[in-house]
């Protein structure tokens, strides 16, 4: 399961390559309020790369730079594809049995009720995949928060925690707050970019405890916010993995050594199917990830050449919900 350990910096595990990078990118000392991000260069637009960096980079530094940076990047993406053209082809998969000795991990993950509520739209089973044939989208990576993952993990997790920080049955919620700011308003806060809307539900007067009614209830719409799974997961599309969640995790153990960790693989073997299940931009764009000879690749994340680190403005999500009501009267039929 696990490879030769990269060489690392003790006290943040980030492979040599990017620590140095980030020793250059920032001062010693940096308050609190700034973290560390890695962006993936030559890929995205340049429009899209130089809105990011003056967007939230301490020092954005100078455009004629970050324009040498990012056409760097791109010629060494012209090299890849023809070097690597099929490399994210038909990746193997295998399927963690029950009777295997992560049996009784697999079997505890499997009755989380977020689980079989979650993942059953299209076929899914739980899977060791390789990481280095992932399919990514996300485009930058949050090294502050990788730091805190391996710090919760250790350097040399045993095989339980690798499998419970891939597919976790408890779900602790990060800090957040909410409130009402308004009659028809109400905001959510949090350190993580995980917080989402999460949909609207239909509920019943019995699912109400706890709280006064105001009238005899006919019906509630329940406007939900919170996080998501935080599962690794991936899609398998077109002979493809596109990794959907999970991509900081994935970071974190690549980065301690780690080249097979267990996933959710959902399969979507048409496109109706992949737009069910995928994210929006993979749905945008499909072909881009799923025909493209070298899509970007986990492992690009590691590779000098694909990425800038740089200190950036720490930032909280904010989610707010507003909700409108219309009550009037029509003639009856």
């Amino acid at each position: 399961m696990a490879m030769p350990a990269l060489n690392v910096v003790n006290e943040s595990f980030i492979p040599r390559p990017l620590a140095d990078q980030a020793r250059r990118a920032a001062p010693e000392r940096r308050p609190l309020s700034f973290g560390q991000s890695l962006y993936l260069i030559g890929r995205p637009t340049l429009k899209q790369f130089l809105r990011f960096v003056r967007q939230h980079a301490v020092e954005p530094g100078g455009e004629d730079v970050l324009i040498g940076e990012w056409q760097a990047g791109r010629k060494h993406i012209a090299a890849l594809e023809k070097k690597e053209a099929g490399c994210a082809d038909n990746p193997a998969i295998s399927k963690i049995e029950v009777d295997s000795k992560y049996g009784p991990l697999l079997m505890e993950f499997l009755r989380d009720p977020l689980v079989r509520n979650g993942f059953n739209t299209v076929p899914t089973e739980i899977a060791w995949v390789e990481l280095d044939r992932l399919v990514v989208y996300q485009k930058h990576i949050d090294l502050s928060y990788v730091r805190e993952l391996q710090h919760s993990i250790g350097p040399e997790p045993s095989g339980e925690v690798v499998f419970r920080t891939c597919l976790p049955c408890d779900h602790p919620r990060p800090p957040a707050k909410w409130s009402r700011t308004d009659e028809d308003s109400y905001v959510f806060v949090s350190s993580s970019n995980d917080l989402r809307f999460l949909g609207a539900m239909p509920l019943e007067a019995r699912h109400i405890r706890g709280c006064p009614h105001p009238g005899t209830l006919l019906g509630v719409v329940g406007l939900a916010v919170g996080f998501g799974s935080n599962l690794l997961n991936a899609i398998w599309a077109d002979n493809r993995l596109v990794l959907n969640n999970g991509s900081h995790r994935a970071y974190a153990l690549r980065a301690l050594g780690f080249t097979h960790l267990p996933c959710v693989v959902q399969h979507a073997p048409t496109r109706e199917e992949l737009e069910v299940v995928a994210p929006p931009e993979v749905r945008r764009d499909p072909d881009r990830f799923l025909r493209n000879p070298r899509p970007p690749l986990l492992k690009d994340y590691f590779d000098a050449r694909l990425i800038k680190v740089m200190p950036v403005q720490r930032l909280r999500r904010q989610v707010e919900l507003r909700f409108s009501v219309s009550e009037y009267d029509v003639p009856a039929l």
